[in-house]
């Protein structure tokens, strides 16, 4: 069992705050497209130049998507590069059904009045 360190105890306290909580979250979703896109550059042996180039883009533009910080993220730029890569972009809507807790509909929609 690994030992819980400082941080851990004082980022649980500051989890069971709702606000901290939500951008928490939010910080973390950045991270992983941040992260995924970063990883699947690095898999298909691709420079952040070299993935400019293939986008029609500046190699600063890519740097941003790879960035955390970022939150400028449009999805046709992700399925941009996601083409590029060989990768596909998926996106989901979520129900908040509690803390921490979201309900995909799992059946089609229907649209209409």
């Amino acid at each position: 069992m690994k030992t819980r360190t400082n941080f851990d105890k004082y980022l649980e306290e500051q989890l069971k705050d709702r606000d901290f909580a939500e951008r928490f979250k939010s910080a973390g979703n950045a991270w992983d497209i941040a992260l995924q896109i970063a990883a699947l550059r690095k898999d298909a042996g691709l420079s952040q130049k070299e993935l400019a180039r293939r986008l029609g883009t500046s190699q600063q533009q890519i740097s941003r998507l790879e960035s955390p910080s970022y939150e400028g993220h449009s999805l046709s730029m992700l399925r941009r590069v996601a083409e590029v890569l060989g990768a596909t972009v998926q996106v989901k809507i979520q129900r908040k059904i509690g803390p921490d807790k979201y309900a995909v509909a799992e059946k089609g929609a229907r649209y209409g009045m």
